[in-house]
């Protein structure tokens, strides 16, 4: 009998002619963590896609138990117990929690009629197992982006799963959330469960994983057993070289202008009197845990949200911001946690998409947009950022994960930000493009530029930000230079 529980042997897929799997290969063993690692379009996910029946028509073989199969859709494949927790969310967001974790197999009563009563019931078994708290009866688009990952990971663990892949799980999720999480994939590990867990965060594939299986050009590019691993030699072995710097290094020195100084401010649904103060050329980074408000923050600070108090100062002068527009208007930008949502408009090309906050001041004499105006914008931003696409009219969604952050940072880079927050730059993008990320912001600040960093990932915090405030419940319970800050008192002031 063999040892694996699942083979997938000479895995080979084309889209429109282009080869993007070529003769893949992937073992998983009961009760086995496993990575797939690999740079954004190594093809881990289309992979996956394969495995559960996204994609069905592909060359290659797939033993499960030793037997043969291909599933013609992700039905068949859940029936067998595969289940798999997608990073771009599968959700239906009009509709209550609990009816997206049983959606396509809900809970009915005798009568066969649907029962909302055992549902909800179910639905908070779940979440509670999860140790999460979420409201059964909470409609999904009205809840944070790590809420609806948990509900996620919930559905997919609703059936008799056999394997779960798990792609970016992490992405949104504090570092208690995310050890909450590791300890059920322990529990589930124990039970005989082979999970794939997909991710960047290479601290958390040396914590949790038992193997690596590396992909890189839609290829087999490497595997070692995590015990024998390092973040460098997992690098090499995502990239094919070892990177210079992950974080970006700073040339420049902060000034002593104050370009925003915030006074008391407090609006819905938490903020509570914050106060602080933004240099000139100063990355100060936003911590805390999930619901401290750290995103609520920006969007007073942009005008997304209506304050109830408080004073907003720009370069010395009371300046109040009622609408986005008007923060745009005063060179305030702020770049989404959730990217494809509100930072991008997908099916549009990379130069609509960098040039879709100045249309003002590129237009022509006639008050229209002006071709050569745009394409000086996009051009320069392409170059500066090294945005990798066939052309400017490339549609942004066919881009990697990467390079759609870069976009998305292009867009704000050309109303010649004073202030720049940037919510989650990192989140879902590989090891490299986040080093790319992180020197383009060393690089914003030593021109000037005044940058806000939100960021769950503490090591990400500590390296990138000359300052931190920390946040708890609305409030700011620390402001700690670079010098002074710790994983410890951070996480310290972020719980008190």
């Amino acid at each position: 009998m063999s040892e694996w529980m699942l083979e997938m042997r000479g895995i080979s897929k084309s889209f429109s002619g282009v080869q993007v799997l070529k003769n893949v290969d992937l073992q998983l063993r009961k009760g086995e963590i496993v990575c797939l690692l690999g740079e954004n379009g190594a093809g881990k996910s289309t992979l996956m896609k394969v495995l559960t029946g996204v994609h069905a028509e592909f060359e290659g073989t797939i033993l499960l138990d030793g037997n043969p199969v291909r599933f013609k859709n992700t039905k068949e494949a859940f029936a067998q117990g595969i289940s798999i927790v997608f990073q771009e969310f599968n959700l239906c967001p009009n509709l209550p929690a609990m009816e997206n974790l049983f959606l396509g197999h809900e809970v009915r009563g005798r009568s066969g009629l649907l029962s909302y009563s055992k549902m909800r019931e179910k639905a908070r078994a779940a979440f509670a197992a999860l140790r999460v708290e979420i409201d059964p009866a909470a409609i999904v688009r009205e809840l944070g982006v790590a809420q609806q990952q948990m509900i996620e990971v919930a559905k997919a663990l609703s059936h008799d799963t056999r394997i779960l892949i798990m792609d970016e799980p992490t992405s949104a999720l504090t570092g208690e959330e995310t050890r909450n999480l590791f300890v059920i994939m322990r529990e589930l590990k124990e039970r005989g469960i082979a999970i794939v867990f997909i991710s960047h965060k290479l601290d958390e594939v040396l914590t949790i994983t038992d193997r690596v299986v590396c992909m890189k050009d839609g290829e087999n590019s490497g595997e070692i057993a995590t015990r024998d691993a390092t973040e460098d030699k997992l690098v090499a072995m995502m990239v094919g070289r070892k990177l210079d710097r992950l974080y970006g290094q700073r040339h420049g020195q902060r000034s002593d202008d104050i370009v925003l100084e915030v006074r008391d401010l407090s609006g819905p649904p938490r903020i509570r009197n914050v106060s602080f103060k933004l240099r000139k050329g100063e990355i100060l980074g936003l911590a805390g845990l999930l619901g401290a408000g750290r995103t609520e923050l920006a969007l007073l600070l942009m005008g997304a949200r209506k304050k109830t108090s408080g004073t907003l100062l720009l370069n010395g002068r009371e300046t109040a911001i009622h609408h986005p527009s008007g923060a745009v208007a005063h060179r305030m930008g702020y770049a989404s946690e959730d990217r494809k949502r509100f930072g991008l408009v997908l099916p549009m090309t990379v130069r609509e998409n960098i040039t879709m906050a100045i249309h003002p001041a590129i237009l022509n004499r006639l008050g229209l947009i002006s071709a050569a105006k745009e394409n000086t914008v996009t051009n320069r931003y392409i170059e500066m950022l090294h945005i990798k696409v066939s052309g400017r009219e490339q549609i942004t969604r066919n881009l990697s994960g990467g390079n759609q952050q870069k976009v998305v940072i292009a867009k704000w880079l050309a109303i010649q930000p004073l202030v720049l927050i940037l919510d989650e730059p990192t989140r879902g993008i590989d090891v490299g493009a986040k080093a790319e990320v992180h020197k383009i912001i060393a690089d914003l600040a030593d021109k000037g530029v005044a940058v806000i960093v939100i960021s769950s990932e503490l090591p990400e915090i500590l390296r990138v930000a000359d300052r931190i405030l920390v946040m708890h419940e609305g409030r700011v319970t620390a402001d700690l230079p670079r010098g002074e800050a710790t994983e410890q008192s951070v996480m310290k002031a972020a719980v008190s």
